[in-house]
């Protein structure tokens, strides 16, 4: 199955729900609430540059099944404000999530915390934990792993890092 950045309706999708810059969790709830058909996605995105680190992130992905390659589209409703070359960027999902369970969840979040932010979902315990910060379960761990291993590996290469 293979996985491609939608660039165009990446912005498109940005501008509808008016996305915001350091929001990627509600941009991506209010872009998978929109978006027919759309999985709501929660992981890590990598690039070359600072922080030389995975950062936690989210977007929706979208299928087609039109042809007999299955392609997934990720399309990511912050990518305008990540000021990156969108060719440079690595997605890696830890969760994801059909527009049905992420209502249920966010409804459900909100009665039982109602002075805590429904976003992001970690699903259930047990956590794991990179470093002293606890992250969601195994599969997390999994997708923060392979993202940081794909931190080292291009930022290897960047002569800005050195």
């Amino acid at each position: 199955m293979n996985k491609l950045l939608d660039e165009t309706l990446s912005i498109e999708i940005a501008q509808r729900i008016k996305s915001r810059a350091s929001t990627p969790f509600d941009n991506a709830y209010k872009a998978a609430l929109s978006t027919e058909g759309a999985k709501y996605v929660q992981g890590f995105l990598t690039f070359v540059g600072k922080p030389y680190r995975p950062i936690e992130h989210s977007w929706i992905e979208l299928g087609d099944t039109s042809s007999d390659d299955s392609l997934i589209r990720i399309v990511d409703p912050t990518l305008p404000h990540l000021k990156k070359n969108p060719q440079e960027l690595w997605y890696f999902a830890a969760q994801k999530l059909t527009v049905k369970k992420l209502k249920a969840i966010i409804e459900e979040s909100k009665e039982d915390y109602p002075e805590d932010d429904p976003l992001p979902i970690y699903g259930e315990p047990p956590y794991e934990y990179y470093g002293d910060v606890m992250l969601g379960g195994q599969e997390y761990l999994a997708a923060y792993q392979a993202a940081e291993a794909k931190c080292k590996e291009i930022n290897q290469l960047n002569p800005e890092r050195n």
